[in-house]
């Protein structure tokens, strides 16, 4: 979750030299340093299934999965970003071992503090990279995974996955089990608004 830091306008050399030096994980957006605070176990284990699931299936096409503490640069947003999970396949990438540019995938694990950050401003500045060509979005609260692909400009197609389905990114190939993104989880498979259906319907057959 993403707080602010400081209110003082930094430039992006200013805030590279203060993230060397800080025991805090921070990302950046137009001068604005923002520190990222620790995630919990479930959000973990997400994040590893997810880059277990797309590593084995990229590294053939000479592609990287890359997890949270590789920095992303979004330069047409002025901006620095930590994606949960993010591929890249440009090997324009592997000049700098710090800092990437080229994200053709990019993961969010979504938690309450900041699925509207990650639905909103976030992918509006992911969808300045020209590279990008699939948004993935995770849910915590039950299993369900929401695919953007980029179409003609300046379309995006979406799918909504949920237990028991496959994701796709038809553009690289890909498929996720999405049951497989929540091993070592305790993530339901209904929605909140199914589980207080599901919890009514026992009410009134127990009645």
């Amino acid at each position: 979750m993403p707080v602010l830091a400081q209110t003082n306008y930094l430039t992006p050399e200013e805030y590279l030299a203060l993230e060397a030096e800080s025991d805090v994980r921070h990302e950046y957006v137009n001068g604005e340093m923002l520190a990222m605070v620790g995630g919990t176990d479930w959000h973990n284990a997400i994040v590893f299934n997810m880059a277990v699931q797309l590593q084995p299936q990229t590294r053939p096409r000479d592609c990287r999965v890359l997890r949270e503490s590789v920095k992303l640069r979004v330069e047409r947003a002025n901006a620095y970003f930590y994606p949960d999970v993010f591929v890249t396949c440009d090997k324009r990438d592997e000049r700098d071992r710090l800092i990437k540019r080229h994200a053709s995938v990019i993961v969010e694990v979504l938690s309450p503090s900041t699925e509207v950050i990650d639905r909103t401003s976030k992918f509006t500045a992911y969808r300045k990279l020209d590279s990008l060509l699939a948004y993935v979005l995770v849910e915590t609260t039950y299993r369900r995974v929401e695919v953007y692909e980029r179409q003609d400009h300046p379309f995006w197609r979406w799918s909504s996955l949920v237990a028991g389905e496959v994701a796709r990114i038809d553009t690289l190939d890909l498929a996720v089990a999405v049951d497989d993104l929540y091993v070592d989880t305790d993530v339901p498979s209904d929605s909140p608004v199914e589980q207080a259906a599901d919890s009514r319907q026992h009410r009134e057959v127990d009645s």
